[in-house]
């Protein structure tokens, strides 16, 4: 397997044919110029901005800035898009150190009985999702508020700015990766992952899934991830400010890698977990990967990328039956959503997980939920097969025996 054949205007730009862009993308991955930038846009003098950058966030920032700078092998289009992608994040982290300041009542908001999907990617959490964020008496978080959370939505008259600031940032890797929007269509007013409310702590698999950072990667899996959900739990409670209460639905397969801190942050959490044939969701995942990749480097190797997910994701499920056996998980308080059942019967499956949360469902409500799965790819071929990330199938099925097992047993019982 390859990677997408770029297209003309990104040729130019990687031949260094667009000055403007070359002269952004050279400029070296470095805590001083990325704060040095951030302060220019926001007219402020670097050291105020550099106050506001805890120990946490400056741990992160030196494992991943040389991490980008050393082995992801960007591009000169993909430097240019991280280094945006990193002005975008610092300034937003700004800027909520700042609300909370000026608003130190967000502190008290309090996230009551968030639901979350999880589970791994490609398994059916981006439609399950979709299909909750439909109710109208749960919130799903749009694109553009987790890429711009500040100020509070409900305490401003137009927000139109920011949603087509974000619109453009979510649509570029669909402009510059061909088949991208085949895979994964990303947009200003779709819900978003939780992934994005974690990077303002530049603690995030947003890092791994764009670039081949093994030292971020490494130190990621060993890292706290209480300043991660920590920012995550921020980020809600700004975006719920002055809003009317309503229960937030929430989604993110990294959840599944630290489960316990989820639900320290999130004490009385509801869990939806999505489950699939393991050699069906690594490969279609690390299809994704691999062409998300590509939107940043052109060095992208698809084994590297299966290798990593068949590790990484045999050890969280394994982790997820670990957490039942011990406790950790409440089974009152998990929905158990088989892939297969949620394609053939989505009706079906939603009433289950309502019933198992104690929360009516109208069957015109239930209508509505069922049709807002418009996909989440646009028309369009996304062919790969399990040999072009180097998974043996049988491998696969030993190494996943036995979580495979416990899910499907659950699933079927739900």
């Amino acid at each position: 397997m390859t990677g997408p054949t770029p297209t003309d205007w990104v040729a130019a730009v990687d031949r260094d044919e667009v000055p403007p862009i070359s002269e952004v993308a050279a400029g070296p991955f470095a805590v001083d110029r990325l704060v040095g930038r951030v302060a220019a846009t926001r007219g402020e003098a670097p050291d105020a901005v550099a106050a506001d950058l805890d120990a946490d966030t400056r741990e992160a920032l030196g494992v991943l800035l040389p991490a980008l700078e050393a082995e992801a092998r960007l591009s000169v289009l993909g430097r240019w898009i991280t280094h945006r992608f990193l002005e975008r994040l610092l300034s937003q982290r700004v800027a909520l150190e700042r609300y909370e300041r000026a608003d130190p009542g967000v502190r008290d908001e309090t996230v009551v009985e968030p639901w979350f999907v999880v589970g791994p990617p490609r398994s059916g959490t981006t439609a399950c999702y979709a299909m909750l964020a439909a109710d109208h008496r749960l919130r799903a978080p749009e694109g553009w508020e987790l890429l711009r959370p500040v100020p509070p939505p409900a305490l401003v008259a137009d927000v139109a700015d920011r949603i087509g600031l974000a619109d453009v940032e979510l649509r570029t890797p669909q402009l510059v990766a061909s088949g991208l929007a085949a895979i994964h269509v990303y947009s200003a007013r779709m819900p978003k992952e939780c992934l994005s409310a974690m990077s303002f702590a530049f603690r995030s698999e947003e890092f791994t899934a764009r670039y081949d950072v093994p030292t971020y990667a490494a130190w990621l899996a060993a890292a706290d991830p209480v300043p991660a959900y920590a920012m995550h739990r921020r980020v809600l409670r700004v975006l719920q400010r002055g809003a009317p209460p309503r229960r937030w639905v929430l989604k993110s397969p990294v959840h599944l890698h630290a489960l316990p801190t989820l639900l320290a942050t999130y004490p009385d959490a509801r869990i939806v977990v999505t489950h699939r044939d393991p050699a069906a969701f690594l490969a279609s995942v690390s299809s994704l990967i691999v062409t998300l990749r590509s939107v940043h480097s052109d060095a992208v190797d698809p084994v590297a990328v299966g290798r990593y997910h068949l590790d990484l994701y045999g050890r969280s499920l394994d982790r997820l039956v670990d957490h039942l056996d011990d406790g950790t998980l409440d089974p009152s308080r998990v929905a158990w959503v088989p892939h297969a059942d949620l394609v053939a019967d989505p009706a079906a499956v939603l009433r289950s997980l309502y019933g198992r949360f104690g929360v009516d469902l109208p069957d015109d409500l239930l209508t509505v939920m069922t049709a807002a799965d418009q996909g989440t790819a646009e028309a369009g071929a996304h062919r790969y097969s399990a040999a072009d990330f180097g998974l043996d199938l049988d491998e696969v099925q030993e190494r996943f025996s036995r979580s495979s097992a416990r899910l499907e047993a659950l699933g079927a019982g739900r």
